[in-house]
Order: C-alpha cells, then sequence, then structure tokens
C-alpha cells in the first residue's frame, strides 16, 4: 500500500477543507493517508502565533493582511523566511523520515517554502505536490524544488510560469473540494421553487459578520426571494441573524443555518452565490456552475480572486453593499446573463479532476523508485 502525508494547518479552513478531500479521494486509490498539521505539531508557539495572526489580521484589521499579503508576494521571500521556521524544518524532516511516506501533498504554501529547503538540502528524497488554493500564487508557493503544482485555472499556470515554474510541472485539475460537488442532483434542481428566487450566502468558515449587512439589504427588496445563511462557526453571528430575521417578512423564505456539511445540495438549490471568494468556495460554485455576487473581499488573495472572476465573467462584484438588490433585480430579470456565467463556470471547471491527481501522484511514487 502506497503512502501519501497531506501536509496542511489552519489559518483558513480552506486548506484543511482541501486535504481532507485528498484524503477523501485517495482513500479509494489503495493508499494510506496520513493528514499532518505541519505547525501544531512541529512548533505549538509558532502555531499560535500564525494561526492567531492569521485570524485577527484576516477578520479584525483586513486592510493591514493585505498590506502584509502584498509586502511578501516577491521573488526572494522564501529565503527571508527560511530563519523563522528552522525548528519546524528540523522538526518536519524528522517526522518524514520517521514514517517514509512515498508522496507528500501540502495544500499550505508555507508548507511548501518548508519542503523546499528539504528537499533542496538532501533532507527528504520525496516527491512533493503543492496544491494552489487560490487562483494567483503568491511567491511563497515558488520552488524549482517542488515536483509538481496543481491549480484552478490556466490562468494560475501562466502565473507560475511566469515565476519560473517548469510548464511541464503545472496541471489546472482544480482545487481539491469533496465529491459531492462533482455531480448535480438534478432532483433538487428540477423541483426548486421557481416562484422564489434562491440565493445562498456564505459568511466563510470564520462567519464573517458584515454578511448581516447584506441580509439587512435584501429583505428590503419586494420580490420573492428564498434566502439560505451558512454562518459557519460563528455562533454569534448566527444568534444575531436568527434574532433580527427570524420572523415573517413579506416574500421572503429565510433559513439560517451554522457549519453545514450539505453545501453542495444547497448550491443545487440556488440560483446564485453571495459570498467572499475564497479559493475552496470559488472552486465549489464553478463545479456546480454557480455564479457569484462578491459583496466584500479579505484584501490579498482574495482580491485576486475577484479580479480572476470578473476577467472570466463569472462573477459580479459589488461596490457598496446597497447595491445588491439592484444586482439581484437585474439577474432575475435577465436570466440569460445567469445562462452566460454558468457557462463560463462550466468551462473554467472543464479539466477538474481529483482522479487525475490521483494518477500524477501515483505516476511521480513511479518515477522515483
Amino acid at each position: 500500500m502506497k503512502k501519501l502525508l497531506i501536509l496542511t494547518t489552519s489559518t483558513g479552513e480552506g486548506h484543511n477543507q482541501a486535504a481532507n478531500s485528498l484524503k477523501e479521494e485517495f482513500s479509494n486509490f489503495d493508499y494510506e493517508i496520513i493528514k499532518y498539521d505541519f505547525f501544531y505539531n512541529s512548533s505549538k508557539f509558532i502555531n499560535k502565533v500564525v494561526v492567531s495572526g492569521y485570524e485577527v489580521s484576516a477578520t479584525k484589521t483586513p486592510t493591514i493582511y493585505g498590506f502584509f499579503y502584498h509586502l511578501t508576494n516577491f521573488k526572494y521571500m522564501n529565503n527571508i523566511l527560511a530563519p523563522c521556521f528552522k525548528i519546524i524544518d528540523k522538526n518536519l524532516a524528522k517526522y518524514i523520515n520517521t514514517i517514509k511516506p512515498d508522496i507528500i501533498i501540502a495544500t499550505h504554501p508555507l508548507a511548501i517554502n518548508i519542503l523546499s529547503r528539504l528537499k533542496k538540502n538532501n533532507s527528504i528524497t520525496v516527491p512533493v505536490i503543492s496544491i494552489i488554493t487560490d487562483f494567483e500564487a503568491h511567491y511563497t508557493y515558488i520552488s524549482k524544488n517542488i515536483d509538481c503544482y496543481i491549480t484552478g485555472s490556466k490562468s494560475t499556470n501562466s502565473s507560475l510560469i511566469s515565476k519560473g515554474i517548469d510548464e511541464t510541472k503545472v496541471f489546472d485539475y482544480g482545487i481539491p473540494v469533496r465529491s459531492a460537488f462533482y455531480q448535480i442532483y438534478e432532483e433538487i434542481v428540477t423541483t426548486r421553487d421557481c416562484d422564489y428566487f434562491t440565493i445562498l450566502l456564505m459568511s466563510g468558515s470564520m462567519g464573517l459578520s458584515a454578511i448581516y449587512s447584506v441580509i439587512k439589504e435584501l429583505v428590503k427588496n419586494p420580490r420573492k426571494l428564498r434566502l439560505i445563511v451558512v454562518c459557519g462557526k460563528n455562533q454569534h453571528l448566527k444568534n444575531k441573524l436568527t434574532k433580527h430575521f427570524s420572523h415573517d417578512i413579506p416574500n421572503k423564505k429565510i433559513h439560517i443555518l451554522g457549519y453545514s456539511d450539505t453545501v453542495s445540495e444547497l448550491m443545487d438549490a440556488s440560483d446564485i452565490i453571495i459570498s467572499k471568494p475564497g479559493g475552496l468556495t470559488v472552486t465549489e460554485s464553478i463545479r456546480k456552475q454557480l455564479p457569484l455576487v462578491i459583496p466584500f473581499v479579505i484584501p490579498g488573495q482574495e482580491s485576486q480572486n475577484t479580479q480572476f472572476l470578473i476577467n472570466e465573467n463569472c462573477a459580479i462584484k459589488l461596490r457598496h453593499i446597497s447595491d445588491v438588490n439592484t444586482i439581484v433585480n437585474d439577474l432575475m430579470d435577465n436570466p440569460s446573463k445567469v445562462l452566460s456565467m454558468r457557462k463560463n463556470l462550466k468551462r473554467l471547471g472543464s479539466n477538474y479532476s481529483m482522479e487525475k491527481i490521483v494518477a500524477l501522484a501515483d505516476n511521480l511514487i513511479k518515477n522515483n523508485n
């Protein structure tokens, strides 16, 4: 049995979701799978600093987060970070050489930062696949020592190539998402309540509270809207929304959910999604051909994701939250616009395949033996 080590960490839930999706898929192909949080298990202190720093900056001071994202997005970033993670390098190399995986897949750029040094120094000889979990590759991902890159688009491939990665190493097989997103539940689509325009609202894994402002605008819309709100792990947000929107509102059906593992089915029941553009949510929407309306972004990778989607005519970015009803009404009155966005999303996801990722891993293992 082949052994796969998946490296992830908890700066945002997207990296862990991608890791879980890989674990789900590879378990069907005679692999022993180990999912490993390389920060938490190597240094509790660094884990606390990095994870807590991300959560605070991304949710409380997003402008500062965006500033540091762009400040660190340059060619020699990996060299500068090396001294910060010396203890992680040592502990991770020891762990890898103890469990002896046949292949490593990393879903986080800082894992690539570390693995690149370990391969360069011959501390490990295991093939490494990097998953780019957004649609523009930050320089932290960039290393000629990495064997292959999995991306979400040909545009991301071009970004990697422009930064010095060999084109034979990049594959637009899609950011890994659960197998449920690779099928359309036709029975849900065909039984949708056509009297109501259904909007899925996703607030992100941390439940960004700005979604409250969006709903406050939508309930002013006199037209028939069904709002399905997924609050993530933010119980405070769920309680707030329940308190303010659980009463009867004319022409509105509002469903307020916490964390949900049925997002795939909810997408099939929806006409559009309103969400911040995290890489995993965008990929799920691509697989479900569900047009996006983007009311807010965390500066940095989400700004780049937004620009990518706009360029591909798959999403609409709100200039102001107060514009949401104008956009929604326009989409309701012009279904051809929704259809055009759906076709573009289908085109974007045409090469996505979890099976191709497995086949790539098989080939790397074979060539390394």
